[in-house]
């Protein structure tokens, strides 16, 4: 399920070499010059990695990937912000969100939600002081596996993850929809329309903000309210791909089977969960189609040294969306 790259010296060195002057040219990892010319820049990348990435995105062969060996300085981070809209106090870690931000264009097309980090394409995940039960990147009790924004017909293909700082080892845990074992009504089922999949918290918290003024609901709200009935399971019968998140869904109303098929699929699941722990300058991509994440529970000290990593969800086709966004070029779902 989980591919490593681990890079040598020389790509290491020749990655840090080009993040730094493309942040020296740009100004910033989502700087509009930057994502005009995202996929010229991109392939100066070590070629290496590059197969890799393309590899992983074509060829399906593995669900996940971990990218080691970016050179992260921890001391020259700076402390790990108390708040996601808190600005870094030094810029290198703006230096390894431009390496996030080049890494996306391999797969896909990077993009951002309006209700989470006011749109931003490059997100802090961090403990947030007050936001410590939430179920979030910015809580710090166990974080339940999920399909990332599973309620959403445009949620992503690939999620990325990477490591900035984690001196208490707070593991990821991945499990991915090929290794569990299903019978086959379970299977049939779970491919039919019985399940209902809401927005989590964190998005519908900022959708009612979005539109506390505008007298109509957001499209997120809508989600909440009026569900669209979905199958679980979809794709090639062989191989499908997900879409679970079990803190927000349920079967339809008065079906048993449902509800069987989805406790079935949740404790295998459940029982395949592996932990990977992302150390400094290690990048996690996550097939959002094909597996689930979530986090174990950790004790944030709130002193500048707790978690901290960064964030980009990438699709493969960025159009399927555009009633979503407000122009073709827009990368951020209204």
């Amino acid at each position: 399920m989980i591919r490593y790259v681990d890079l040598d010296a020389a790509e290491a060195a020749a990655l840090d070499e080009l993040t730094r002057s493309v942040l020296r040219d740009h100004g910033a990892s989502s700087a509009p010059s930057l994502l005009d010319d995202l996929s010229l820049v991109a392939h100066r990348m070590p070629p290496r990695l590059i197969r890799k990435l393309r590899q992983f995105r074509t060829a399906e062969e593995a669900s996940c990937l971990v990218v080691r060996g970016l050179p992260v300085d921890d001391r020259r981070l700076g402390p790990t912000p108390l708040d996601w809209r808190e600005p870094p106090r030094e810029p290198e870690s703006e230096v390894h969100e431009v390496f996030l931000t080049l890494a996306t264009a391999h797969l896909g097309d990077i993009f951002g939600w309006s209700t989470l980090q006011n749109g931003r394409l490059v997100h802090d995940v961090l403990p947030v002081p007050s936001h410590e039960n939430d179920q979030s990147g910015h809580g710090t009790v166990e974080l339940a596996w999920h399909t990332e924004d599973g309620f959403h017909p445009y949620r992503c293909d690939y999620l990325l993850l990477l490591g900035l700082r984690n001196h208490d080892a707070v593991a990821t845990g991945v499990a991915g929809v090929d290794e569990v074992v299903l019978a086959d009504e379970h299977r049939e089922v779970l491919s039919q329309p019985r399940f209902l999949i809401r927005p989590d918290t964190e998005h519908l918290r900022h959708a009612r903000t979005l539109t506390a003024d505008r007298g109509s609901p957001h499209a997120v709200q809508l989600m909440q309210d009026e569900p669209e009935p979905c199958a679980v399971l979809f794709g090639h019968p062989d191989r499908p791909y997900l879409r679970i998140d079990p803190a927000f869904m349920s079967p339809l109303p008065g079906d048993p089977e449902a509800a069987a098929a989805l406790e079935a699929l949740t404790a295998e699941l459940q029982r395949n969960l592996t932990d990977v722990v992302l150390s400094p300058g290690d990048l996690l991509v996550i097939d959002n189609y094909r597996v689930v994440h979530g986090r174990g529970a950790f004790k944030a000290r709130f002193d500048g040294t707790d978690r901290w990593l960064k964030k980009a969800v990438v699709t493969r086709d960025l159009r399927k969306s555009r009633a979503h966004r407000k122009s073709p070029a827009e990368r951020v779902l209204l």
